[in-house]
């Protein structure tokens, strides 16, 4: 009975990756012919049978940008560089999506350090750390194993100042990804989807606007206080706006 119902769960998993290939060569069809709107349609039902992929969002990003909307087209390029971070043809198209936003936010200027931690520890997503120091261990085991059977003293030497390397290797690209992991988890972007929205001083309606927004402006969520959310842009401003002006990034 278990092996039955594994085998039509197998099935099930093949059949839903068939029809989003068959769906995304059909939006893929459409985008070539013009249609963005049909595009935009059959990926984003893709995305409702849960599956996800920058090709997926650099895609949909792309459809949005040709009918220039302007904070969908973000959003997904966004998405799509989550998954992606160092693309450079989704990085070389979210700049030209950002050319059509109307917020001239002038970005924090980063110290020497922090500029260094950043280029060095996102330079990899977490995930790709982790799998680095998978198989800088697994080398570190073979050339472990290699030391103890080799014969002549040459070999032994290599053998054993490669495996230190190795596992100096993983020990770094773990911390890495434990730090990649830990600034992921802190920072929750969202991009604004109203056309014009105020940043209020307090999470009411009383509150009083300390600066106005517009579709397709990054920014950071804080924290949440029933409908409304505190955030920050890049120049280091907070305030308070409505759950419903933006969208989270990272809701996948």
């Amino acid at each position: 009975m278990r092996n039955i119902f594994t085998f039509i769960l197998i099935l099930f998993m093949f059949s839903v990756k068939a029809q989003g290939e068959a769906l995304f060569n059909t939006a893929t069809d459409a985008y070539n012919a013009g249609d963005y709107n049909k595009a935009i349609e059959n990926y984003l039902e893709i995305i409702e049978d849960g599956q996800h992929s920058a090709e997926l969002y650099f895609n949909l990003g792309n459809s949005y940008y040709k009918l220039n909307q302007v904070a969908p087209s973000i959003y997904y390029y966004e998405k799509a560089l989550l998954l992606k971070p160092n693309d450079s043809e989704i990085k070389n198209n979210l700049s030209y999506a950002q050319n059509m936003t109307l917020d001239a936010i002038e970005v924090m200027p980063e110290t020497g350090f922090s500029k260094i931690y950043a280029d060095i520890v996102q330079f990899l997503s977490f995930d790709q750390w982790a799998y680095t120091a998978i198989v800088f261990i697994l080398l570190f085991v073979l050339l472990y194993i290699g030391f103890y059977y080799f014969k002549y003293a040459t070999q032994k030497r290599i053998a054993f100042i490669t495996s230190i390397v190795s596992l100096f290797v993983a020990i770094v690209s773990v911390v890495f990804a434990f730090l990649q992991f830990s600034d992921y988890k802190e920072d929750q972007p969202a991009i604004v989807f109203d056309d014009e929205v105020k940043v209020t001083s307090e999470p009411n309606k009383r509150g009083q606007a300390v600066f106005t927004l517009h579709e397709g402006t990054k920014l950071n969520v804080l924290e949440e206080l029933e409908e409304y959310k505190k955030i920050r842009i890049a120049d280091g401003q907070t305030g308070w706006l409505t759950s419903d002006s933006i969208r989270l990034l990272k809701d996948f």
